[in-house]
């Protein structure tokens, strides 16, 4: 009777708000996280080895001196070009009080975070701050800790009865949100914070996501919950989430936060900050699965910028630059990890061209062309007409990448600048390359002369009578799609399925704007759709076959190093490129493979759910060029692991 009570009364107190209470949120009109974020967080120099920084152990750097240190350098060099958060991440926290809300340590701010906020506050900066999902260990104090501002309520009220544990660490217990006690302790602690004049939070170790899933892991509710709790205090606090968040609750992070992470930590946890192995480049295959879900108010967090200082940050210049660069076209947030008193030359620079700045806030993300091998184009349509183009060489070895401006879109010549050295190039007409030292890059702003094509014609699946197309360009123009010199659809969207097709045959298939064409693509249509299991392939080399909720109930994982799988009868009727469906299973962030088609290799990176299903199957069409009669398809990867392989469907 007494919990049925406790409930009644905090659902009236919820729900009977008086409307002056209701005003600070219902009035709210700043707008949160229009841009991505910039400016400088604290994790980057907890996390190192390096030589010096954490003194007195693992992330001993973190205290109010440094803090203040770095703040200083913030406003004095960086606030102008933008640069305005100062992000306080894990390791503040000291305890809990009375009502089970975080307490500064006072040791290492001993003027405490208020104190702090108004010191950053004074210098026209932001303060950031973080805390973990789920109830802390301590905070629930055998069930007895009462909540503030709810009477009747206890920590014992917040949890399941079996005290499962929660986040990326299992450091939290799982809260109950079945109980208005848990809104009511979320809201608690988001006073608190507001009271300190925090202007961001991180919400640390949420799932589905961390490489964690199933029920204890799912965050969901916390998430929708604390965005609740911080809308409440009437201030406007920025709210990210962490880390590696899975894309299948794509849709809640949207609707509840203003960003989330989508992969785990950018540090290397060594004696640099970090290595482009561990784990920079992943990046260029992370965020892609995010790309369409970035926009005004959320954004894809790619983590920290350590780019400023070539001696701690353990990359290149050429690394330092590309790493730039993605984050600067992916439109992630701009948050600096370095030491800001020992910014290099070259650091500087990086950190502070204006123009590469104004490309991250224009806020269009950049998408590839294709990532079939490691020198790549990504590319973004800018609201002037212009294109950010970006040239990357991810391999191992110096190499020549080159725009293809009939895939852009663009036709004729065009102007072109170099985005990094602020200068115009000059004329182009057809194409542009660069020779590129290993990892490097070259960001270029394109400017066509005349009107543009749709963009990156791509088939997306086939039928024996159909083909289904998608293509950048924007909504609500007429597009015309021709096979060949017949036009056979029409649609103001940017896809469309040409129906009525013959089995067994070539198409090629153009995109029509305003009398624009687009670069042809050409598909064959299968005879008949066949289905090729995996597990009645070949696997070799420890590849394995197991059980899975997959086609046929079975696929073949533990592909990569010596394992290979091997599908050698893939047949066809005709010569040409087949738009086939691969099924895999990635629950990591992502995992490339080594497809080799008749002895011709190509690279085919995945997106990955983060969320440690292997059991959920995810699909991705991929262009694959056959010849008449059987074919072997192999799926390896001598350097890294491989998603694990469903089937394939032609």
């Amino acid at each position: 009777m007494r919990a049925l009570g406790v409930v009644a009364g905090l659902l009236a107190s919820l729900i009977a708000v008086p409307a002056s209470a209701q005003a600070p949120e219902a009035q709210q009109v700043q707008k949160i996280a229009e841009k991505p974020y910039m400016g400088w967080s604290s994790w980057s120099l907890q996390a190192t080895n390096y030589p010096g920084v954490n003194p007195d152990g693992p992330a001993s750097w973190l205290n109010e001196k440094n803090v203040v240190a770095q703040a200083d350098v913030l406003a004095a060099k960086f606030k102008k070009h933008g640069y305005n958060h100062v992000n306080v991440d894990a390791g503040w926290l000291g305890s809990f009080d009375e009502y089970g809300r975080p307490v500064v340590d006072a040791k290492k701010f001993p003027h405490g975070m208020k104190w702090l906020a108004d010191y950053v506050h004074g210098k026209g900066l932001k303060l950031g701050s973080y805390l973990a999902v789920g109830l802390g260990l301590k905070a629930y104090n055998d069930g007895k800790t009462p909540i503030h501002n709810a009477p009747g309520c206890t920590t014992k009220d917040l949890v399941y009865p079996d005290l499962r544990k929660t986040n990326g660490w299992d450091m939290a217990y799982k809260m109950n949100f079945a109980n208005p006690c848990s809104q009511a302790y979320l809201d608690s602690i988001a006073k608190v914070l507001a009271g300190w004049d925090v202007d961001f939070l991180k919400l640390d170790g949420v799932g589905p996501g961390s490489f964690k899933g199933g029920e204890n892991y799912d965050n969901t509710d916390d998430v929708k919950a604390w965005n609740t709790a911080l809308k409440r205090t009437g201030r406007p606090i920025e709210f990210l989430i962490s880390w590696a968040l899975s894309h299948r609750q794509a849709d809640v992070w949207k609707a509840n936060t203003n960003g989330w992470r989508v992969d785990t930590d950018v540090e290397c946890y060594c004696d640099t900050l970090v290595t482009w192995n561990n784990s920079v480049k992943i990046r260029w295959n992370d965020v892609v699965q995010w790309i369409d879900d970035a926009g005004p108010g959320r954004w894809n967090n790619l983590d920290s910028i350590n780019v400023g200082n070539g001696q701690m940050d353990g990359i290149t210049e050429a690394e330092r630059r590309s790493y730039m660069t993605l984050w600067a076209i992916s439109n992630s947030p701009l948050y600096m990890g370095d030491d800001l008193t020992k910014i290099d030359d070259f650091g500087y620079k990086l950190l502070t061209n204006d123009e590469v700045i104004a490309i991250n806030q224009a806020g269009i993300p950049a998408r590839p062309v294709d990532q079939f091998s490691d020198q790549q184009v990504w590319y973004a349509r800018n609201a002037d007409g212009s294109y950010t183009v970006a040239l990357f060489n991810l391999g191992s070895r110096p190499a020549s990448v080159t725009a293809d401006f009939a895939r852009l879109g663009i036709s004729g010549n065009a102007r072109v600048r170099d985005v990094w050295e602020r200068k115009d190039i000059g004329q182009a007409n057809g194409s542009f390359s660069a020779e590129l030292p290993v990892h490097g890059t070259k960001l270029l702003k394109i400017t066509p002369r005349s009107a543009v094509a749709p963009a990156v014609v791509q088939g997306t699946a086939a039928t024996p009578t159909s083909v289904s197309l998608k293509w950048q360009g924007k909504s609500g123009v007429r597009y015309d799609v021709y096979a060949g010199n017949k036009k056979v659809a029409t649609t103001t969207s940017t896809s469309a399925t040409v129906t009525g097709l013959t089995p067994a045959s070539s198409y090629e298939f153009t995109v029509v704007q305003n009398g624009n064409r687009s670069k042809p693509v050409s598909f064959v249509t299968p005879k008949e759709t066949v289905t090729y299991e995996a597990e009645k392939g070949s696997p070799a080399g420890g590849a394995t076959v197991y059980g899975c909720a997959c086609s046929n109930g079975s696929k073949v994982g533990f592909i990569g190093g010596s394992g290979v799988l091997t599908m050698p009868t893939v047949n066809v009727p005709r010569e040409g490129t087949y738009l086939v469906e691969l099924s895999y299973i990635d629950a990591s962030s992502s995992r490339t493979g080594v497809v080799t088609v008749n002895g011709t290799s190509f690279k085919l990176p995945v997106a990955g759910s983060n969320d440690d299903n292997w059991n959920a199957p995810q699909k991705v069409t991929v262009p694959i060029y056959l010849l008449a009669g059987n074919n072997t398809i192999r799926f390896g990867n001598p350097d890294e692991s491989v998603f694990d392989v469903d089937s394939i469907r032609i």
